[in-house]
């Protein structure tokens, strides 16, 4: 599909099977970067984490000394949508870099509860450089080329809301360029003292506002919104 007939929504790129770098052609106008900042999409970093900003290996499925941490105090915090995803599962699109994606595409196909296949129909991208086939979880499409610009760009012309989950190095990127809307955090009741952390460089000030908090299971569920000043301008 030549560069400008490039669907201009998430929706109609999974109808077409356009490659999703079809969107990172040409970088951002002043007018789409105003349509950005207007909302007309979001990305949404979902993360388990300690107290002391550890997100690396929740489930142990890395092998580390620490691995496991967050799903040993129980299914209450870890178990369904319990990042509250609730619509956003049948409108939106996970993001996942191809470590995340590899673990999930051998966990979730096999489930059939009720979340797990609504994870299997939700919209998927996936960044990565080296992943050929991404036929093994069902309705994966490859970011190919830059990642951060096809993200930018779906972001600023469709409003249909990113998901990220897991994925720490591509989520780092997406924070240092100032492309995460709102980060949805499960806190968990431990300190690690070591392992990759969250916030490892976030380059510059980030401010945030808290929308709310809630108790789930042994954890608490922290929802940030990221706090931008308005354009005023389109062409400005």
């Amino acid at each position: 599909m030549p560069v400008g007939s490039t669907p201009r929504l998430l929706s109609e790129l999974f109808v077409t099977g356009a490659p999703a770098s079809e969107y990172a052609a040409g970088g951002l106008s002043k007018v789409d970067r105003a349509v950005r900042s207007y909302g007309m999409g979001r990305v949404i970093v979902i993360q388990f984490v300690t107290l002391d900003g550890v997100v690396q290996d929740p489930d142990g499925s890395d092998g580390s000394a620490f691995g496991g941490w967050a799903f040993k105090f129980g299914p209450e915090a870890v178990a369904g949508d319990k990042f509250k995803l609730g619509p956003l599962m049948n409108s939106g699109a996970l993001v996942l870099g191809r470590r995340t994606w590899d673990h999930f595409s051998t966990l979730w196909p096999r489930r059939t509860d009720e979340f797990s296949q609504r994870m299997n129909r939700m919209r998927k991208l996936v960044a990565s450089q080296t992943l050929g086939d991404v036929s093994a979880w069902s309705n994966s499409t490859l970011l190919e080329g830059d990642a951060l610009h096809a993200i930018e760009h779906l972001r600023a012309l469709d409003p249909a809301e990113l998901v990220v989950v897991g994925s720490t190095g591509l989520v780092h990127r997406l924070i240092e360029r100032d492309l995460v809307d709102e980060f949805r955090l499960i806190v968990f009741p431990i300190i690690l003292g070591s392992g990759t952390r969250l916030f490892e460089s976030a380059g510059a000030e980030h401010d945030l506002r808290l929308t709310s908090v809630e108790q789930v299971g042994a954890a608490t569920l922290h929802v940030y919104a990221r706090t931008r000043a308005a354009i005023t301008s389109a062409a400005g």
